[in-house]
């Protein structure tokens, strides 16, 4: 992983949460651990990472993830086994 993916991982990891990560940036970690991004419908996003799902909206008009978003993706790490 680039170092920009992990330094994303640290920012999800974080308590208390933060709310200024770019979905982008989830997106680009996700893709650089062998997850897969899938465009659906609107804003709609499907994320697969190691056999668990998640499905958010892309935030807009801005472009940083809510903080439930932050732990839902956090959520998504941890159940795939992932650590800070």
């Amino acid at each position: 992983m680039k170092t920009k993916h992990t330094r994303t991982k640290q920012a999800i990891f974080a308590k208390p949460t933060q709310a200024n990560i770019r979905f982008a940036d989830i997106e680009a970690l996700v893709v650089a651990m062998g997850g897969e991004v899938i465009e659906r419908e609107g804003s709609r996003v499907r994320i697969t990472l190691r056999g668990e799902e998640w499905r958010p909206h892309r935030p807009h008009p801005g472009k940083e993830a809510k903080k439930y978003q932050v732990e839902e993706f956090r959520e998504l790490l941890e159940r795939t086994g992932e650590k800070p």
